[in-house]
């Protein structure tokens, strides 16, 4: 009785090292803004949820590697949950990040309002998108696909592997890559906008020395940009979420 209740506790007890870690860095659920203990219960009643569904393969995983190997399977749990977190966090950074640029092309890029993600302050225009970006992530279900992808992670990683530090460096470098190739193809039109506008005034304000071509500049600017931005917005969030979408789809 007393083999079978450790055996319960431990299995539960890694399953929810790796969805803990996950739910950590998760977007939107790691947002300083949900309290701490719900959070908490939120991964503990996910891991009881998949237990009858993962015990038995992660019992199976560390059944014969005793106190070490046990403690080198939590720590490879908290690795593995972890990446898969910060794989997904750093779409919603790469929308902050296109946010930022985007602000900074169109004149609002002063800092007004309180971030989604973190306490720091962030433009009007930078909230809007990530506070939209983390809304359609649970408005397409797409947090059911992130479970989906952690119970799959089982198959190609099982409890207690672990990633090669190699390995986890190389996904890394080609998710940073895969996120902020997708923000720069969508704040693109934006920054072009920019670019354009910029060196019209540059060339007036050479033309035409005396006249402060930039400060009268600037209101056209930022009424073009937010033109620019109601056209566009809803094409960048959709694109934005095939991209997470099919990066789901693709682990």
């Amino acid at each position: 009785m007393t083999a079978l209740a450790d055996a319960f506790f431990i299995e539960a007890f890694l399953i929810f090292c790796r969805i803990g870690a996950c739910l950590m860095l998760m977007p939107a659920i790691s947002s300083g803004r949900i309290p701490m203990h719900v959070r908490l219960f939120l991964s503990l009643g996910i891991s009881l949820g998949l237990l009858p569904l993962l015990g038995p393969r992660v019992g199976l995983s560390v059944a014969d590697g005793g106190l070490p190997g046990l403690i080198g399977a939590i720590f490879a749990e908290l690795l593995v949950g972890g990446m898969i977190g910060l794989f997904a966090r750093l779409f919603l950074l790469a929308l902050q990040t296109m946010g930022t640029a985007v602000a900074q092309s169109i004149g609002l890029a002063t800092p007004a309002g309180m971030g989604i993600e973190e306490d720091a302050m962030l433009p009007e225009v930078t909230t809007l998108f990530t506070l939209t970006g983390a809304v359609l992530l649970f408005a397409t279900g797409q947090h059911w696909a992130m479970l989906r992808a952690l119970i799959e992670s089982y198959d190609g990683i099982p409890a207690g592997a672990g990633l090669a530090p190699v390995r986890s460096l190389s996904m890394l470098v080609d998710q940073l890559s895969l996120t902020f190739t997708v923000a720069l193809r969508l704040s693109g039109p934006f920054l072009i906008y920019s670019i354009i506008f910029n060196f019209a005034v540059g060339i007036t304000n050479k033309l035409v020395p005396q006249i402060p071509v930039y400060f009268i500049a600037m209101p056209f600017i930022t009424a073009g940009g937010l033109l620019l931005l109601h056209s566009t917005i809803d094409d960048i969030l959709v694109q934005f979420m095939a991209a997470f979408t099919a990066w789901l789809q693709a682990i």
